[in-house]
């Protein structure tokens, strides 16, 4: 497993779980000393546990050498970054870097598979760059992930389906029985081309993007002529042609994956000529959510924030990780600092990540309740559990004024109203 971000470290601890031998490999010494002292460099919940018995019964190993690893492999996976360029597109120089690296120590029989997102026909070049450096045929598989940060041992060890592209059954017969063990109900274990596999990702990803910016829109609707977003919601997502996942109003989307591969999909489409208006307005409507929260807070303040004291519950794009690419609670803080207000925040896992980027102009609280201390107004960005079910009575005594600015619609106007609040949610 070449790569120990966050789908290398997961995918490789999950196959070492199945009675596999599995070697993560990284150029990253300093990650990879960590891991070997049982140190995880992310926060997803179940996998330190899951590492340490791997670890343990000698399945699982950690280590920058690649010529001691790769002779001899069944299988070699890159799960590699492929960040974000400045044209929007994917870049590409991390995987092209593992290729070159990879081909003289591959042997004959082993199946290099590609679990980084990479823009369509990818797969195909890395297995003509093999070729050429190698001077022989190598076999070569798209298994693009479908990890939900958060839940990524339940979705890999339960998947909804397991995509693969190919050019030979024989190679795809290989990963069917590498993956059966994750296979035990109906879920499908699908076979297609390797151009369709890569496909297969940017679409998945680009249209759960697209039903979250759409709900975000009609939100914003429903603000301008006083309807209420979760009774149309409800209204809408009963009619199981639409259904109710991924149309929960909010700030936004953020994270490593829908703002990058929207993007990457649009570069794609430009390269071969094609217009994608759906997915640019996407990409637009997203990056406008991201400024709502402070339109309204700036809005209730009449345009001067400054010296007002505001508390920001969550910061992770998402719960349950400490994932902070691309979060939208980033963007609220700068718009709260820009306009000189004071910021307080409380998230359960991401606090050390904004604290590198923010170092003291935040101040950082161990509690939730510990940022509304005198504060003039909450804002919710981030749905954790903790902040489900708070004592309203206490929040009302602890603010210099009861005014709290949702971003998750996680609460019901009628009964913060009835506590004394103030109330401004997404849509309603």
């Amino acid at each position: 497993m070449i790569g120990t971000g966050y789908v290398g470290l997961v995918t490789g601890t999950c196959l070492a779980d199945s009675n596999n031998d599995v070697t993560c490999i990284d150029i990253d010494q300093q990650k990879i000393d960590n891991l070997n002292q049982g140190k995880i460099p992310i926060y997803e919940p179940g996998l330190t546990e899951l590492v340490e018995r791997n670890v343990r019964k000698q399945l699982l190993h950690f280590t920058t050498n690649y010529e001691e690893t790769i002779p001899g492999c069944d299988c070699v996976f890159i799960a590699v970054g492929t960040p974000q360029g400045d044209d929007g597109s994917a870049n590409l120089s991390g995987l092209w870097k593992v290729t070159e690296t990879l081909a003289p120590l591959l042997s004959k029989e082993t199946v290099v598979v590609i679990k980084s997102t990479v823009p369509v026909g990818t797969n195909r070049a890395v297995l003509e760059k093999l070729k050429e450096l190698s001077g022989r045929d190598v076999a070569v598989a798209s298994n693009p992930e479908f990890l939900k940060e958060g839940a990524a041992i339940e979705d890999f060890t339960r998947p909804d389906r397991v995509v693969v592209g190919v050019d030979k059954k024989e190679v795809g017969d290989i990963l069917h029985q590498l993956y059966k063990p994750f296979l035990r109900t109906d879920h499908p274990f699908i076979l297609m081309g390797l151009e369709s596999a890569e496909m297969t990702k940017y679409a998945a990803n680009c249209m759960l993007a697209t039903k979250i910016s759409f709900i975000n829109e009609i939100a914003n609707l429903c603000d301008r002529v006083g309807a209420n977003i979760n009774e149309v919601r409800k209204g809408i997502c009963h009619d199981q042609r639409i259904g109710f996942q991924f149309l929960y109003p909010g700030v936004g989307y953020g994270g490593s994956c829908f703002p990058k591969d929207v993007r990457a999909l649009i570069s794609v489409a430009d390269n071969v000529g094609m217009n994608t208006e759906i997915l640019k307005s996407v990409d637009d409507v997203n990056t406008l959510q991201k400024k709502v929260l402070f339109s309204k807070i700036d809005k209730y303040f009449e345009g001067d924030l400054r010296g007002k004291k505001i508390g920001i519950w969550g910061l992770a794009f998402k719960p349950r990780t400490d994932d902070i690419r691309e979060a939208p609670a980033l963007v609220l803080i700068d718009d709260l600092l820009a306009a000189g207000a004071e910021v307080a925040v409380h998230d359960p896992a991401a606090m050390e990540n904004v604290k590198a980027i923010y170092g003291d102009k935040l101040t950082y609280c161990q509690h939730h309740y510990e940022t509304i201390k005198d504060a003039d107004a909450l804002a919710i960005v981030t749905e954790w559990s903790d902040f489900r079910n708070p004592d309203f009575e206490f929040i009302a005594h602890q603010m210099k004024t009861p005014v709290i600015f949702d971003g998750r619609n996680l609460f019901e106007s009628p009964r913060l109203e009835g506590e004394g609040f103030t109330y401004c949610g997404i849509g309603m």
